[in-house]
């Protein structure tokens, strides 16, 4: 068998000569964690290539994603199919291969990476996901969830701020399956590190109570190796700090910033060539190397093991392994549509005019005993978020029941971390904080509309409707800055039916991520007929028509802003005016609509639109069209109670009623 090192000089070949051939990439970091690479693979990784999706697989994020080809030439190598075609077509339209991993374009990548942090923070809701399922579902003698979460990152990684986040609450938490493997080469874009970066990385870590193991020699792989077992060893999440040399083997370059993001060049290649001793041509890997490699037999052996476990427990506990298997395969339970249809249809008849945050509450009472799989948290707003519900209990304390994570003040890091839970799979995991916090959370937001996760972001205190908190708290410009996302299914509920509705939709959708933007202040209950009902899944429905269903006007509205429609609506119609009043809770969703439906919904040739929504006016301004218009807030709010806030900036009956009728003359 080739000695481990010409295994690795594989990975930095092809990296490099990929890079080269697109001219374009990444060649240092796979260069210098080649080592690393092949270590992890060859002798401690559990995974299938003829199965990338296997339930029971180690699962591997690459947080330092611009170093793409390190994970596409080991994914190739190992067995995956990933043919070197697609090497050869690195960062080229509609390979295999593009210049950041992404989640369902190659097999044996578990998540986007590319923003650097988000994939080591990925990485640990994965390792809570495994803690959670293995606490629930193993018995004694049937460990049938045992598995680690390996991430690779770079200094980048540790600079960004959600690491801080992510990586203290992982102590917290005791993520023992969690390792990292951190590429300690000194090196980002601007040059050394030491300029910027000095901080006492081991002592950080050991402060957030991981287990860490410094200065690692990241070419050598018996040290690799023995950090690696050290780590698997510990019952905390593990550090390995691996000193390595970005652009391995480059003779002129090695160590430099000018192996991070570009070729090396046709001259230096073959200096590296000589350096390593590579004989070959580009693209070219000898047999014993793809022997040596290849993981596919091993892959098969250890999956037929577990499948002989699995079938021991199926026999043994055919209850709970029907849970699991349904919830690792995405699907809802049996009686899930009965179900919510009877608590939608309770809500309605409830008839409760309640603040649509307490609704998402109430309607979590309902949903959560139906399914296992939802896993709720707050960034410490719990109680303002109406996050959790009588079966929640917390995770952190009880890991075989928990469903529930108070995250702390930590966004962007929870955001990441549910992020992970759903790619991991097993859950349906739902996020809590303010509107106007969804700022700090959101390059993850857009990681999960990008991915992409079947997360829930349950964003709270959505207008002016905060009142004296003042303008810092009050969203103006969030609702239409979430709207434009894509991928992004956004419902802004006017009542408690509503909301039921919206979490019904979130449920359900498991190909993106949904966010639920929910008052403050109460909103009273709409009265609708049974049509009604059934249409507000659409996104958007005609609440209150014309008489005789004539429209020569016509008002849309959302979330809070609907009651205020509906009273200026019925005081137009008193007035002998045919007003359409339309509930538009979820934008993107009544845009999936057939033209049919929205035409019926919208008639084209009603032109006297008005649009009411406390925030920003930009994205209304396709519905209401040039003669239309929108009764918004194009400026920051104030501190005062939410009443005269409203007052103030003319959301007021008076105010819609001489706009609608400004419009139709």
């Amino acid at each position: 068998m080739p000695e481990k090192k010409k295994l690795a000089d594989a990975v930095r070949a092809l990296s490099m000569d990929a890079v080269q051939a697109a001219n374009s990439g990444h060649p240092g970091m796979p260069m210098g964690m080649a080592d690393i690479a092949e270590v992890l693979w060859n002798d401690f990784l559990k995974f299938n290539p003829a199965n990338p999706q296997w339930a029971d697989r180690d699962r591997v994020v690459l947080s330092n994603g611009h170093g793409s080809m390190l994970l596409y030439s080991v994914l190739h190598l190992s067995g995956y199919d990933l043919p070197m075609q697609e090497l050869r077509n690195f960062r080229q339209l509609h390979s295999r291969t593009a210049g950041h991993p992404e989640a369902g374009e190659t097999p044996g990548v578990e998540t986007t990476t590319g923003p650097l942090g988000q994939g080591l923070a990925n990485a640990v809701g994965m390792a809570l996901a495994e803690k959670l399922l293995a606490a629930r579902y193993n018995r004694d003698g049937h460990d049938v969830v045992d598995h680690y979460t390996y991430v690779l990152a770079g200094d980048g990684c540790l600079m960004e701020g959600i690491s801080h986040e992510v990586c203290s609450l992982a102590g917290t938490l005791e993520l023992g399956k969690l390792i990292c493997l951190y590429d300690d080469n000194g090196i980002s874009i601007d040059g050394e590190i030491s300029g910027w970066f000095t901080d006492d990385t081991p002592g950080r870590f050991e402060a957030y109570g991981w287990h860490v193991v410094p200065e690692v020699d990241g070419h050598d792989p018996d040290a690799i190796k023995a950090a690696i077992e050290a780590s698997r060893a510990d019952p905390r999440p593990s550090l390995i700090c691996c000193k390595t040399v970005i652009g391995y083997g480059s003779p002129n370059k090695q160590g430099t910033a000018a192996t991070h993001g570009a070729p090396l060049g046709d001259e230096e290649i073959a200096a590296v060539r000589t350096q390593l001793g590579w004989e070959h041509e580009p693209f070219v890997i000898p047999d014993e190397i793809y022997q040596a490699w290849d993981g596919k037999e091993r892959g098969a052996a250890v999956e037929s093991e577990w499948q002989s476990r699995w079938q021991a427990y199926q026999a043994e506990f055919p209850g709970e392994a029907a849970e699991l298997e349904r919830r690792m395969g995405g699907r809802l339970p049996a009686d899930w549509d009965a179900s919510i249809s009877k608590i939608i249809r309770r809500t309605q008849d409830g008839g409760a005019s309640v603040a649509t945050r307490k609704a998402s509450g109430m309607a979590l009472e309902e949903i959560g005993p139906h399914l296992p799989e939802m896993f709720g948290g707050s960034a410490d707003l719990t109680g303002s978020n109406n996050t959790k519900w009588s079966g929640s209990v917390d995770a952190a304390r009880e890991p075989r029941t928990g469903n529930y994570l108070y995250y702390g003040v930590r966004e962007f890091g929870m955001t990441a971390l549910a992020n992970g839970m759903s790619l991991h799979g097993g859950f349906i995991p739902y996020t809590g904080t303010f509107l106007v916090f969804s700022d700090y959370a959101r390059n993850a937001v857009r990681m999960s509309a990008l991915i992409p996760t079947g997360a829930v972001h349950v964003y709270t205190h959505d207008s002016i409707g905060l009142g004296e908190d003042g303008p810092t708290h009050q969203p103006v410009e969030h609702l239409a800055s979430l709207r434009v996302m894509p991928n992004l299914d956004l419902w802004r509920p006017c009542d408690a039916v509503e909301t039921a509705v919206a979490w019904k939709a979130a449920v359900e959708r498991r190909d993106g991520p949904t966010t639920l933007v929910l008052t403050r202040q109460g909103v009273p209950h709409q009265h609708r007929s049974e049509q009604q009902l059934d249409d507000v899944e659409k996104g958007g429905y005609v609440l209150l028509d014309g008489p005789g269903g004539q429209v020569d006007a016509l008002i849309i509205a959302t979330g809070s802003e609907v009651g205020l429609a509906m009273d200026a609506g019925r005081r137009l119609q008193d007035d002998g005016v045919a007003v359409r009043v339309v509930s538009m809770p979820s934008c993107s969703t009544f845009e999936q609509q057939p033209l049919e439906y929205r035409e019926a919904v919208l008639p084209s040739h009603v032109r006297a639109r008005v649009a009411i929504e406390a925030g920003s006016t930009d994205c209304w301004r396709g519905y209401v069209g040039l003669d239309g218009a929108v009764l918004g807030l194009d400026r920051f709010g104030a501190s005062a109670p939410a009443g005269q806030l409203f007052e103030e900036f003319g959301f007021t009956v008076d105010n819609v009623v001489n706009t609608v009728r400004s419009v139709m003359s």
